[in-house]
């Protein structure tokens, strides 16, 4: 068994092909993605992923990312990066380590979870790489893999990954595909050729210092400005929040109108809340998003190839969900981009399909039809949950882990529900069963729901109760992708015409979802006088402010009044906590 691993500037993945399947592999937490962090404690010790990112807000400057963007450079250039210092060899280091040995951490992270996901240890990898990495910087990442204990049997081209996730290889013969791959801290746009089966490059261009991270460094620059602060005097601490909130403005912005940047107390005394609007975000991007399009020129050119001599554009990198990226690729090659894959994991999942090609498990890619409509499951409040989204590439298949919604509960009903809709209502049914498991407190069952679509177009569905590994299975047959035609126009028309619509409706379900778990808790805090008259005051506040939203119906005066009552009562269910502690400890001791 081979792994097949996306070694990413922002986030990093692993996959097996399991069972002839090419799958993405979750950690604990059914998380597929694991973030690029790595944590270098001063007595040693070692976090990787989420764990590292938490201590951003306590120790920021030992906490590493973007580390790719270092792997196999000479100390000449990367000597003006803060972070980097110069090694008695005359090669660069980070807090003493080669960037090499930090990603090796993130490799052995990524292992661990394959591991023990599969039950045995697994010593051999596919890792991939942007196709403009140059000699050492590929070097660099064999070294990693090396340093992580992996054999790494072959260093693949992100671009010739993204396509082979894309099903890529079974357009006719001779196709030429464009990979606009826009990530965290890279840009690379690759033309390639597919003959027989084999990708080639015939271009590639792009720049290891334009990614998501550099629009970041563009809007808290952009509010710096605003609010007259000087970014080079501020504390570690201080400049990691105010980052952190610039990456989420950004994330935000790429699916709402209007966000608000806000950060408590940054430097222990003052406090930001700038409102932000997308279009106020497209305009501090468009120097940004230009940049990528004079690579995209670039490499055009050297490949010889105008727009309309290829059969297909793809996007590639979590920043290409930004809607005036979407926009400026499609003016530029003057046709809609293939975005049926998910921008995080696609590159990882054409590693695995390498990975199986490499160790036999896939004899040769078989991919033969799309799913034509999204398939998912009805959650509560009424919602779709997309497990799989329309035009992923069959065989294939996904799950997600699900809760009971009520104490006591005993069952869940699993309805399997097929269209592009928010609301589960406005899709088409394909079968309902019952999922029965030991009463529990609410949140505390756990069952995992599973969607598999075979090589024949076959959807298979199943639940497992967690607690005693009890399985569901219900075959739902071919109907989630013999589907006729004028029947998916119909659905994606609609999905279309109620868009914005559908999306208020779906955040308003949320927020008031939120809003009913939060305000019972809120009042029966405040009814142990912990809270001081000012908090009391501005908690009673915004309860009041959500309830107003609530009997109003708006969608997003909801969302935003839902989130300053999170923000005013951060303090109190701190203060709660500890005193729980406190009461725990007291007790602990008087039994002793």
């Amino acid at each position: 068994m081979i792994l097949g691993i996306d070694l990413g500037t922002t986030n990093s993945a692993v996959g097996v092909v399991d069972s002839g399947f090419p799958i993405l592999l979750a950690d604990e937490d059914g998380r597929r993605i694991t973030p690029s962090a790595v944590w270098l404690g001063q007595d040693g010790s070692i976090e990787v992923g989420r764990k590292a990112l938490r201590r951003r807000a306590v120790d920021p400057e030992r906490v590493l990312t973007s580390v790719k963007r270092l792997m196999g450079r000479r100390w000449e250039e990367v000597s003006t990066e803060s972070s980097v210092s110069r090694g008695v060899d005359g090669l660069p280091r980070i807090l003493g380590k080669r960037p090499e040995e930090v990603s090796a951490e993130i490799l052995k992270e990524l292992k661990r979870i394959a591991d023990w996901r599969m039950g045995t240890s697994i010593t051999k990898a596919v890792i991939t790489v942007p196709a403009y990495f140059n000699d050492g910087q590929r070097a660099a990442t064999k070294r990693a893999g090396e340093l992580a204990g992996l054999e790494v049997v072959r260093i693949l081209n992100e671009p010739t990954a993204a396509a082979l996730a894309y099903g890529l290889d079974k357009l006719q013969e001779k196709s030429r595909v464009a990979v606009y791959d826009l990530g965290g801290g890279t840009f690379d746009l690759s033309i390639l050729e597919m003959q027989e089966g084999v990708f080639q490059v015939l271009a590639t261009h792009g720049d290891t210092r334009l990614g998501g991270d550099d629009l970041d460094a563009i809007i808290l620059a952009w509010v710096a400005e605003r609010e007259s602060l000087d970014v080079a005097q501020l504390s570690p601490d201080a400049l990691v929040r105010l980052t952190v909130e610039s990456e989420r403005v950004k994330i935000a912005l790429a699916g709402e109108e209007e966000t608000v940047f806000q950060v408590p107390f940054f430097d222990g005394s003052r406090s930001l809340e700038i409102p932000v609007t997308r279009g106020d975000l497209e305009t501090l991007a468009s120097p940004w998003i230009n940049r990528t399009l004079r690579h995209c020129r670039q490499a055009m050119a050297d490949a010889g190839v105008m727009p309309e001599d290829l059969d297909a554009v793809v996007l590639v990198g979590g920043s290409t969900r930004m809607p005036a990226v979407r926009r400026a690729v499609s003016g530029f090659f003057g046709k809609e981009p293939d975005v049926s894959q998910h921008p995080d994991e696609a590159i990882a999942l054409g590693a695995t399909v390498q990975a199986g090609v490499l160790d036999g498990s896939l004899r040769r890619v078989v991919l033969l039809d799309v799913t034509p409509l999204s398939l998912g499951i009805e959650t509560f409040g009424g919602l779709m949950n997309v497990l799989i989204p329309r035009n992923t590439t069959i065989p294939c298949k996904a799950g997600e882990m699900f809760t009971n919604a009520a104490d006591g509960q005993r069952s869940m009903k699993v309805r399997v529900l097929q269209g592009e809709r928010e609301m589960a209502r406005d899709n088409w049914e394909l079968g309902v069963f019952e999922v029965a498991f030991d009463a529990a407190a609410k949140g505390q069952a756990r069952v995992g729901v599973q969607f598999r679509i075979d090589e024949n177009g076959i959807l298979e569905v199943l639940a497992r109760d967690v607690s005693t590994g009890t399985d569901t299975v219900v075959t739902i047959g071919s109907a989630a992708v013999d589907v006729d035609d004028e029947a998916v126009g119909k659905m994606v028309g609609e999905s279309v015409e109620h868009a914005f619509e559908d999306m208020a409706e779906r955040i308003f379900t949320e927020a008031r979802m939120k809003a009913e778990e939060l305000l019972p808790a809120v009042r029966m805090v405040l009814g142990q006088g912990l809270a001081t008259p000012e908090e009391k005051g501005e908690i009673e506040a915004a309860v009041t402010e959500v309830e107003e939203a609530m009997a109003n119906g708006a969608a997003n005066p909801l969302k935003a009044a839902v989130k300053r009552l999170d923000t005013a009562t951060e303090a109190l269910a701190a203060r709660l906590v500890e005193k729980a502690m406190e009461e725990a400890l007291e007790k602990r001791l008087g039994i002793g």
